[in-house]
């Protein structure tokens, strides 16, 4: 497992221009769920993020670890968190944008591919909806609705992968996206 915010490249993107991608830890579940030897995850923000990101770490202002001031003890991501949070807010009348890229690379019948799964969408202006919560919450309902209509039935902790094992549950779930106007273009690159 490498650190977060390893990995530093400038990646760019037709939609969006050039973006700061770095090494993150969101495929955790993977890890121990599926036998994939080769799984990299990277968060994509403007350029300039890591550096502002490291001197927060460095400053130690992410630490769990309690420091007293004043008399108080106090967690640094406390302060930090209640510091910046509102600034870091979707401020009214701002859009925001989501693009992601998952490149899926392996054998099929024997002859090597590769799968490239592109997204990119913007806040919804007619719905006032931001594409975070598009990409992300719509991602959620589907589940349910894969659960109510389908009855989906594993029981349990259910991670998000089980869920495609299935490509019936996996299209159910880009269908339902697409309906509300998240598609994924799917391409082969060989």
């Amino acid at each position: 497992m490498r650190e977060a915010l390893s990995g530093a490249e400038l990646v760019n993107f037709n939609s969006v221009g050039t973006l700061e991608a770095w090494n993150s830890d969101g495929l955790r579940s993977l890890a121990k769920t599926m036998k994939i030897p080769n799984m990299i995850e990277k968060t994509l923000r403007y350029p300039g993020t890591i550096e502002y990101l490291r001197v927060l770490r460095e400053g130690g202002f992410l630490s769990y670890d309690e420091v007293e001031v004043n008399g108080h003890k106090i967690r640094p991501i406390d302060l930090t968190a209640k510091l910046i949070f509102a600034q870091w807010q979707l401020k009214p009348g701002k859009e925001d944008f989501t693009v992601m890229e998952i490149e899926i690379e392996g054998s099929e019948n024997g002859k090597p591919k590769k799968y490239v799964y592109d997204l990119y969408d913007r806040y919804n202006r007619e719905t006032q909806t931001t594409s975070m919560a598009r990409t992300t919450g719509y991602t959620c309902t589907a589940v349910v609705c894969l659960i109510l209509e389908r009855g989906y039935a594993r029981t349990g902790l259910v991670p998000p992968e089980f869920i495609g094992e299935q490509a019936a549950n996996f299209q159910f779930v880009l269908d339902y996206l697409e309906q509300r106007g998240v598609v994924y273009k799917k391409r082969l690159n060989q």
